[in-house]
């Protein structure tokens, strides 16, 4: 393998690398989104409907 092909592959696996660190870091540091609660939806019925 000659040398430009080495240098252009290191640099295609090092820009992958750093693309693929940088967005697992940013998944795993993100807040988590606040979900709705569902029973809080809920809160104006008094009386659940019977099953059939």
């Amino acid at each position: 393998m000659n040398t430009e092909a080495l240098i252009t592959m290191l640099v295609s696996q090092g820009i992958v690398i750093v693309f693929a660190g940088y967005f697992f870091y940013k998944v795993l540091t993100i807040p988590p989104k606040q979900e709705p609660d569902s029973f809080s939806e809920n809160d104006d019925e008094i009386v659940r409907q019977n099953e059939k």
